[in-house]
């Protein structure tokens, strides 16, 4: 069963100071300049992954130690509190700053139906909760809790580079779920092909549509070590195989986000930073139409600097971010409150004017 997001609390964690009961809808726009805070909110994610995973203190210390999370640092912020709701199901944290760096659980509490199902200590370093067989003892609960919030994946297809994990040999059985950076979609795909026929033709129509000289993928293990496979495309009126280096960047990504977005069996909740990196205008509107079909599957949030991508959603889809005296402010849009400027100009057209907010201040003369 489907599990969305229905509100969100951050406060103390990096640039978000406070930001209080956030609705979110099925399909979530973040705009905003650099710098307002949209990653901040996507790596919040990211955190809480590393937390239900027990790799807290591992990810805090990788990424800068607990000075690097808390907002302006342990002199301003003493903590940092997280509460996420999601179907009847909800989960809150604190987490206090150690001598030597870490971050420490002050409070850990599950809820029910609105009520607090259950209650930890304090002083653990990793989540006492968030493991399979502590929801089995859960009665008349039909989701199991765990596999809900361990499906919330953060996407980045940012690295398109020779290295890129998405242009090198993997494990042909690494094909359960589509990794965050797309390191396994070869072998994902093959799955798909084998098992889910309709959804792997609508990806390979889709890059089709962006990509002419694309016929489709060449999926099989590596003639001189079968447990690997590596991404491998055919080209229309070509017998010879191709390798996913002999793409550019922004179909690679494409192909990617689009494998995303139509998998038969997705994530309760993904985000996706930055889709617009290297995607042509038509393949950007190709990008905004899979969202809007996918919206009906999984809840999208998307984090953006694109005008263009902005012009195909809905007011009432957007957020506009901004930093605001060292802080990230967090405002969703209201189509009522446009109804006039949306006569005349699109939404890409409004932020590109500043009446949205969001945008950088102009520099004094």
């Amino acid at each position: 069963m489907r599990q969305p997001i229905n509100k969100l609390t951050i406060e103390g964690f990096k640039s978000i100071r406070k930001l209080e009961d956030l609705r979110l809808g099925s399909i979530n726009v973040l705009i905003g300049a650099n710098g307002s805070g949209k990653s901040n909110f996507v790596s919040f994610f990211s955190f809480l992954a590393d937390m239900f995973e027990k790799r807290l203190q591992y990810a805090v210390a990788k990424h800068g130690g607990a000075e690097a999370h808390l907002y302006l640092g342990s002199k301003a912020t003493d903590r940092i509190v997280g509460r996420t709701y999601f179907g009847k199901w909800g989960h809150a944290f604190a987490l206090e700053p150690t001598a030597d760096e870490r971050l420490v659980f002050d409070e850990e509490t599950l809820y029910y139906d609105g009520e607090a199902f259950r209650s930890s200590s304090r002083g653990h370093l990793e989540s006492v909760f968030v493991e399979p067989h502590e929801y089995r003892e859960a009665k008349n609960i039909s989701e199991n809790l765990y596999s809900v919030i361990s499906s919330w994946v953060v996407y980045h297809f940012h690295d398109t580079s020779d290295t890129a994990k998405v242009k090198r040999r993997g494990a042909i059985n690494d094909n359960e779920r589509l990794r965050n950076d797309a390191g396994n979609l070869a072998a994902f795909l093959l799955r798909l092909r084998n098992q889910h026929k309709a959804s792997y033709r609508k990806i390979r129509d889709a890059v089709r549509l962006i990509a002419p000289f694309f016929d489709d993928f060449k999926l099989r293990p590596i003639p001189a070590n079968e447990d690997n496979i590596q991404l491998e495309w055919m080209q229309k009126s070509s017998d010879y195989p191709f390798l996913a280096g002999q793409l550019s960047d922004g179909t690679l990504r494409f192909i990617c986000l689009a494998t995303a977005l139509l998998q038969p069996e997705p994530p309760s909740t993904i985000l996706i930073d930055e889709p617009e990196l290297g995607l042509h205008p038509y393949a950007l509107a190709l990008f905004a139409g899979l969202v809007g079909g996918a919206g009906e599957r999984m809840q999208i949030i998307l984090s953006t600097q694109s005008a263009a991508l902005l012009d195909h959603f809905d007011a009432g889809d957007v957020i506009i971010v901004e930093r605001k005296d060292g802080e990230s402010i967090f405002n969703r849009l209201s189509r009522e409150d446009l109804h006039d400027w949306l006569r005349e100009y699109s939404l890409g057209e409004l932020w590109e004017k500043n009446v949205l907010g969001g945008r950088p201040n102009r520099c004094p003369a």
